[in-house]
């Protein structure tokens, strides 16, 4: 059985290249797609199945008769990513950066970069079709 940890924020392009992506290289039958959120600022209490992005990742992989469950956490996303990993004992962990400049890079940081240097685990790293 695969377990494969994708770490959603709140674009929904880059959630379904996401859900794609992991429909395209998995076996439906053998995979546990675990959607995560993690919510930086929730004064307004939401939870993980209304943020859209998870709901249009849920449809693809769902219609592709991936198994689905749900997540949330709230703080550092990178280490929330990272601890929810561990605590589900995933194969992979996918995300889907956003194009940045260097600078940008530099001065506000890469979640993407945390997770890949913070984790051992596989990093599947998705991108979406048009390139941003």
């Amino acid at each position: 059985m695969n377990h494969v940890l994708l770490a959603i924020d709140e674009n929904d392009d880059r959630a379904v290249a996401q859900a794609e992506t992991v429909r395209d290289l998995f076996d439906a039958e053998d995979t546990t797609a675990h959607l995560l959120h993690d919510f930086t600022d929730n004064v307004e209490g939401a939870s993980v199945g209304q943020i859209g992005a998870v709901r249009h990742a849920a449809t693809v992989l769902e219609d592709a008769g991936i198994a689905v469950e749900y997540h949330e956490t709230s703080g550092t996303p990178s280490r929330s990513i990272i601890e929810a990993a561990d605590e589900l004992d995933v194969d992979v962990i996918s995300i889907a950066g956003r194009k940045r400049s260097k600078a940008g890079k530099a001065l506000f940081g890469s979640v993407s970069q945390e997770v890949v240097l913070g984790t051992d685990r596989p990093v599947l790293f998705c991108t979406r079709t048009d390139g941003q």
